[in-house]
């Protein structure tokens, strides 16, 4: 697949690669159960429908006659494009090096690269789950992937977390309806991907979006069910969902890698420049302006620019991430379990004191910490540690499910 042209194909409504009106196991002649989909993929039903036997007969004198109905052939598996799955990977790594940073916050480097990391990476990754997220409510299929890829994870995670607080000497905590930690993003997701349908029908759904994120900031919204990051990082999803895989090739060109370059070394600059004095509040996307001690118009300020920014910096890692496959494309392919297990051995890392030693306070912690969280996001995306945790984090739920009529 070449690296500059045409890295998302666009597919029409009749091809296998993106499913139409009335897809699903109901309408296409699907077997049941359907092949499962990844975490923040765009795979579609790989079954075709069976040719109709009333439209495959020949006319012999006048009269039709009926042919014996020839088998589906078999449908062509669409190559996935390299692209997204170098976005992710990147996108993962940055979620680690943020994570890992926080016990070394005294350092003014180590802050400086969380302010820079967390004003683009979850922007981005919800901006390519809403991109991703564009076709998933008209299938069947997709829609299942809402149960096993989201709720049935989710609740396995959050025993998991209390337990291994637990273990580490903290007190038992288990409140389902109020992510621990990392995740949030899993039900923030869920909610987002249910809100499809009603941004598709919408005639400026990015206006809509914007509006509410920015007067959601006037309410102290809680963190159940993950309602503050679900208004907080709502533009990005909706950015997302109405993207194309056009406005993704425009990227593609020189002027607009270097303006790319530019923007995050200015970027870098203006987050060293701020550590040390910097709430991380806006950060977070989360908190209300009376949170962060601002005025109504500073809060909306605040955000505004916020979120003119992070959408600068989204771009820009767009629009220089490699487009072609790499070394680190295949692992792209399984961030889910990256950033859900992740958080163990950073967790037992920062609880045992691992992150703390004197020597990560400066560039060369930084460094260090860096290098560390590539080689975890390596081993967790690994196809081995897939087959190890595929059982709890992509369950094949089908029994769950309501077989379509005739089949």
């Amino acid at each position: 697949m070449s690296d500059t042209k045409h890295s998302l194909p666009v597919t029409t409504p009749g091809s296998p690669g993106e499913a139409g009106e009335g897809s699903g196991p109901a309408n296409t002649g699907a077997k049941w159960p359907l092949p499962e989909e990844a975490f923040w993929s765009e795979q579609t039903d790989p079954h075709g429908a069976l040719p109709d036997p009333e439209q495959s007969g020949e006319k012999d004198d006048g009269k039709q006659q009926k042919a014996e109905p020839e088998p589906a052939p078999e449908p062509q598996k669409r190559k996935r494009d390299p692209f997204l799955d170098n976005v992710k990977f990147l996108l993962i790594v940055t979620v680690i090096i943020g994570h890992s940073l926080v016990p070394t916050f005294n350092s003014h480097s180590s802050r400086a690269l969380y302010i820079f990391i967390y004003m683009f990476h979850m922007p981005l990754f919800t901006l390519v789950s809403g991109y991703l997220s564009r076709n998933f409510w008209n299938s069947n299929a997709k829609t299942n992937k809402l149960v096993d890829t989201f709720v049935v994870p989710y609740v396995i995670v959050e025993v998991g977390y209390a337990a291994l607080r637990f273990g580490l000497g903290q007190k038992w905590s288990l409140t389902i309806i109020d992510p621990a930690w990392i995740n949030w993003y899993l039900l923030a997701l869920l909610f987002w991907r249910l809100s499809t349908p009603v941004w598709k029908r919408m005639k400026f759904p990015i206006p809509v979006a914007i509006a509410i994120y920015l007067f959601a900031g006037f309410s102290q919204i809680e963190g159940d069910f993950s309602m503050d990051r679900f208004f907080g990082l709502m533009p990005f999803f909706v950015i997302g969902l109405c993207m194309q895989p056009e406005h993704f090739e425009r990227l593609d060109r020189l002027w607009i890698k270097i303006a790319g370059g530019v923007t995050l070394v200015c970027a870098a600059a203006v987050a060293i420049f701020i550590a040390p004095k910097a709430p991380l509040k806006p950060f977070y996307y989360k908190h209300s302006y009376q949170d962060m001690d601002l005025s109504w118009w500073m809060g909306l300020g605040v955000r505004t620019g916020l979120l003119v920014c992070a959408m600068a910096m989204c771009l820009a890692v767009l629009a220089l991430v490699p487009r072609r496959e790499t070394w680190f494309t295949d692992l792209g392919t399984r961030t889910l379990y990256c950033y859900v297990l992740h958080g163990v051995p950073v967790l037992i890392a920062k609880e045992m004191g691992w992150l703390s030693f004197p020597w990560l306070y400066g560039p060369l912690g930084v460094l260090a910490i860096t290098s560390s969280a590539l080689a975890l996001a390596i081993v967790l995306s690994l196809p081995e540690t897939r087959t190890i945790f595929k059982w709890v984090l992509e369950p094949r739920l089908t029994w769950l499910y309501r077989r379509p009529s005739g089949s």
